[in-house]
């Protein structure tokens, strides 16, 4: 369950008067995030949303401006909980390419965790909601900048595009909840392993090449 003081931040970003926050709101979040989980957000209605939390569609905008200020917020929490799983993986690791890995382990581990709130941020585009789309791609590039900083300490040869081969590898992360399968007997973490273990290998070599 979500704690009350950012779900009422949420609402307050919406333009919501804090009165109005109730206790509610957690749910209304969890529905609203399981909705857009199982169905995509065009096609979840704010009936669906609000019916289980046991409010009237037009309740909803007591607690949000618009659908799309909604799914802000429970974009806003995936993408929290996500990077709370990788800042606190990389905490105590100081070489690079273990730091790169522990990250890309929690990172996927959040990914293919099956929670609502995890497979909005990996399959709500942000141009699904044309009206949110600056604020979702705002989001994302925040989180994303985790790599981009663990991306450039590695130890790689100069010609190496760095940009690139963050794109590839996250990527690479995002796309295997499309083919994976809990019961093959790989584990997220196996799998993210190997990736970065593909690419250490490779381009390890390149940097002795170039030394």
């Amino acid at each position: 369950m979500l704690a009350d003081a950012p779900l009422e931040s949420a609402a307050l970003k919406a333009g919501t008067p804090p009165k109005r926050a109730s206790s509610r709101l957690p749910r209304l979040l969890d529905e609203a995030a399981h909705a857009f989980a199982l169905r995509g957000y065009a096609a979840a209605s704010v009936r669906e949303i609000v019916g289980p939390v046991g409010m009237l569609p037009g309740s909803l905008y007591c607690h949000f401006a618009t659908k799309e200020a909604l799914l802000v917020a429970v974009y806003t929490e995936g993408v929290v909980r996500i990077g709370a799983a990788v800042d606190a993986a990389v905490a105590d690791l100081d070489e690079p390419w273990q730091r790169l890995e522990a990250a890309c382990v929690a990172h996927l581990s959040s990914l293919l965790d099956q929670t609502d709130y995890s497979q909005v941020v990996i399959r709500v585009r942000p141009s699904d909601a044309p009206a949110a789309e600056a604020e979702l791609i705002a989001l994302r590039d925040s989180y994303e900048k985790r790599f981009a900083r663990l991306v450039a300490a590695l130890p790689l040869a100069r010609p190496t595009d760095r940009t690139l081969l963050r794109l590839m590898l996250v990527g690479a992360l995002n796309w295997s909840q499309t083919w994976y399968r809990e019961e093959r007997g790989t584990s997220p973490a196996k799998i993210a392993r190997r990736f970065v273990g593909l690419l250490k290998a490779n381009l390890a070599a390149s940097v002795k090449e170039h030394a």
